[in-house]
């Protein structure tokens, strides 16, 4: 490819309204162009990285066995509505309407199409299992579609599909796709964690996610420093916390502990740590059909309410805060609320207790009464307990997996998820087979994304410095920039055009720099643009000499003309 032939055309300033990187740099380098919020024309270069990512992620899914198809962007709203989640996805899902006034959605994923296609082909067990991808175009209508390719409204994606008879055939196939995904990951060049995760608007159980570790990464992940434990916040946990301080022992009894609303205080007054007492959270969970209910979560007044296993305990749509007016309104009082009576109180359904209160005793709460705590509260003696996950971990507690290990927290960029979906739409789009015994039994499913056109910001949040991309082998658009210094001098010309054609033998992605351009230009797009290598024919052509240029460090290594074969060496070897 000739530079004076390629349709780009990179800037030097920065953007407007950038804020990482990989945002500033597809744009200035020529990758994207934004035609609409969140929405991005790939231009060539871009289109060029975007398809090698394609190109290996299909690969590892054809070499595990994955058959590729290319559905419908385009889904009937009647799917959506079989599967229950036409209501439940939320002002994310594109809705419109055909001329015909008939509903469909833009599907920012798969699940009801790949479902109701498969049940009209798939009849028996003998079938099982199938896997079933495509690499396609998505659209999820972000409230705030921000980040460049980082959180777009349109982008594109691999998601795939797996059926299987059996819940022990699904958990072989996810366990395959994790070390499926770590191999495209890998050949992509990336620092990256397998983390435990939430499965999120997706549903099922058992879901694990990729995160490209950076410091520009939107989530935070709990890591431990002792082993592979990974998980997202969301769903991380922790071993049982050991108290570090006597218990206040005291027989069961209501307390007067005026102006005590706050842990700290409370802790103050009774000059007890915080592990020893027990805190209430009120939330108001909206359920489906604007249906609205009061919620309870206690935990210890030392850990902190996790916002989304909260949610997935309730089983509600979304979780909102309460005020201090809507508590008094239901006979309680801030900053006093406890277990005792609260059911008879509120004829709450919904009061959940985190995990590790479980069997708690000589702890202290409130009384449900103004200005009065209970001490030596004991939750053995309480019937019918609901004990959930709901805690949310903090650096330094010690790993649920290892011994000693401490965990600590990081960023990093979702690429990746992997989920175990079981039943969820095969039994509520009526998907069956027939198994061994002729039984009709609903599918049971896995689903398996990547964020294809995110990769691209991905890498290079991982592969920058402060003059542009730094490209890995796999992923850039060319490896080697030929820079003819002055395209005017004939000599510079032919030795130019000399390596191109050498290289292009030899196999080598190469772009040749022709422009008539000053040198400092054709430099700074070189380190821009992110290609590994450049060989710059200069002024050292007078004397039979270039320079191999290393895109990751910079650095300069001479060669003479007459020995050129060490050069391609030299450049082959890189491949």
């Amino acid at each position: 490819m000739r530079f004076s032939k390629f349709f780009i055309h990179t800037l030097k300033e920065t953007p407007r309204d950038v804020a990482l990187k990989s945002h500033e740099y597809l744009i200035r380098a020529g990758l994207i162009s934004q035609s609409g919020s969140g929405i991005y024309s790939f231009l060539p270069l871009g289109k060029i990285v975007l398809q090698k990512i394609s190109d290996i992620t299909k690969y590892h899914m054809d070499k595990a066995g994955a058959n590729e198809v290319l559905l419908g962007c385009i889904t009937p709203a009647s799917l959506w509505r079989e599967s229950g989640r036409y209501e439940r996805y939320g002002k994310e899902l594109l809705r419109l309407k055909d001329r015909k006034d008939n509903d469909f959605v833009f599907g920012p994923t798969h699940e009801e199409t790949i479902t109701d296609l498969t049940k009209n082909y798939i009849k028996s067990y003998k079938q099982l299992p199938i896997h079933l991808y495509q690499i396609q175009t998505k659209f999820r209508d972000e409230i705030r579609p921000r980040f460049g390719l980082m959180r777009a409204r349109e982008f594109i994606m691999k998601d795939g599909y797996s059926f299987h008879s059996s819940y022990e055939s699904l958990k072989e196939e996810f366990d395959k796709m994790e070390q499926i995904y770590s191999d495209i990951f890998r050949d992509l060049g990336l620092d990256f964690r397998v983390v435990e995760a939430d499965s999120g608007a997706i549903g099922g159980s058992g879901s694990k996610e990729f995160m490209v570790l950076a410091n520009s990464g939107e989530d935070t992940i709990c890591v431990c420093d002792s082993c592979s434990y990974g998980a997202n916040l969301e769903i991380a946990t922790r071993k049982p916390k050991a108290p570090n301080s006597q218990a206040p022992e005291a027989n069961f009894a209501k307390f007067h502990t005026p102006n005590t609303k706050t842990i700290e205080s409370l802790c103050e007054f009774f000059k007890i740590d915080s592990y020893w007492t027990i805190k209430a959270v009120v939330k108001k969970a909206l359920f489906d059909n604007e249906v609205s209910e009061y919620v309870f979560f206690f935990l210890r007044g030392s850990d902190s309410l996790n916002e989304t296993k909260a949610l997935n305990a309730t089983g509600a749509n979304e979780l909102c805060d309460v005020s201090e007016e809507e508590i008094s309104k239901l006979g309680l009082f801030a900053g006093f609320i406890g277990p005792y009576a609260l059911r008879n109180i509120t004829n709450s359904k919904h009061i959940y207790f985190d995990n590790e209160l479980n069997g708690a005793k000589n702890m202290i709460c409130g009384a449900n009464e103004l200005d009065y705590h209970f001490v030596g509260v004991d939750l053995n003696l309480f019937e019918d307990l609901e004990f959930k996950d709901l805690l949310e971990v903090k650096e330094g507690n010690v790993c649920p997996r290892c011994d000693g290990g401490k965990l600590y927290f990081t960023k990093g960029i979702e690429v990746g998820h992997i989920f175990q979906l079981g039943d969820k739409y095969s039994k509520a789009m009526s998907a069956t087979f027939l198994d061994e015994n002729g039984k009709t039994k609903p599918y049971i499913m896995g689903c398996y994304g990547i964020g294809i056109s995110r990769l691209i910001a991905a890498i290079i949040e991982q592969h920058h410095d402060e003059v542009g991309i730094k490209w890995t082998k796999n992923t850039a658009p060319f490896m080697v920039d030929i820079i003819i210094s002055n395209i005017k001098d004939e000599n510079q010309r032919n030795i130019g055009e000399d390596l191109y054609s050498k290289l292009l033998e030899l196999g080598v992605e190469c772009i040749v720099d022709d422009r008539n351009e000053r040198f400092g230009a054709k430099i700074a797009d070189f380190e821009l643009v992110g290609f590994p290598y450049a060989i710059i024919v200069g002024k050292g052509a007078i004397e039979g000499k270039v320079e191999l240029v290393c895109r990751e460090n910079l650095q300069k290594q001479e060669y003479e003309l007459s020995k050129i074969d060490n050069l391609l060496h030299e450049v082959k070897k890189c491949l």
